[in-house]
């Protein structure tokens, strides 16, 4: 029997592809569209992990550049100032997976584990009225399979009880290291990818 629910954020809980990929042209404006949209497919393809990783592969592999720790916080903090302005829009949340989130955070242990910056992610969180769902809400620089891995030890869940809702391949291999179930949602491709897909949480059945 399923009794804690570990959710991914971005694609799962608030549609916010189209806002994260905006943030990361305007960061990186003054380089050229090339570069620039090589980024926008390497951050599409690999959505669960955090801009940290991204802003430095820009620099690395796309630029092949070396980038200082401090530049990449930089540069992280006025991607973070963009989305703090325009993500806390309502319009934005998932309506979907909302509803499910709304009429069973009291039959589940539900808690957030995303790419996106934890502090961002609790003040986004908080602005869109939704942190009480959740027990617990974690976010990067800690990669998403460590976010995993101590949630289930923190608050001592079996494994077995314990399922991963993402969106993304970084959100399955979080759930294959962990060894828990993985739902894919709201992404196609990972109908091959996954034994358990949810087209749409009315019809969600946890066993």
């Amino acid at each position: 029997m399923v009794k804690n629910i570990l959710w991914d954020f971005d694609g799962v809980i608030l549609d916010s592809m189209q806002v994260r990929d905006y943030g990361f042209r305007k960061i990186f404006e003054e380089h050229s569209h090339e570069q620039v949209e090589k980024l926008i497919i390497y951050h599409r393809t690999n959505g669960g992990w955090s801009r940290y990783v991204k802003i430095r592969y820009f620099y690395e592999k796309i630029l092949g550049q070396n980038i200082s720790e401090k530049e990449v916080l930089v540069l992280a903090n006025k991607f973070s100032d963009i989305m703090r302005e325009e993500l806390i829009k309502s319009e934005h949340l998932i309506a979907d997976s909302l509803k499910f989130i709304e009429n069973n955070h009291m039959n589940f242990n539900f808690h957030i584990v995303s790419g996106s910056d934890e502090n961002e992610l609790r003040f986004l969180c908080e602005k869109l009225k939704i942190d009480s769902f959740f027990i617990s809400i974690n976010g990067s620089p800690i990669a998403k399979n460590k976010l995993v891995f101590t949630v289930l030890k923190d608050f001592g869940y079996k494994k077995h009880e314990t399922i991963l809702i993402g969106d993304s391949i970084n959100d399955y291999e979080a759930a294959e290291i962990n060894a828990i179930e993985f739902y894919g949602y709201n992404n196609i491709k990972l109908k091959e990818q996954s034994k358990k897909y949810i087209e749409n949480f009315n019809e969600l059945q946890l066993i």
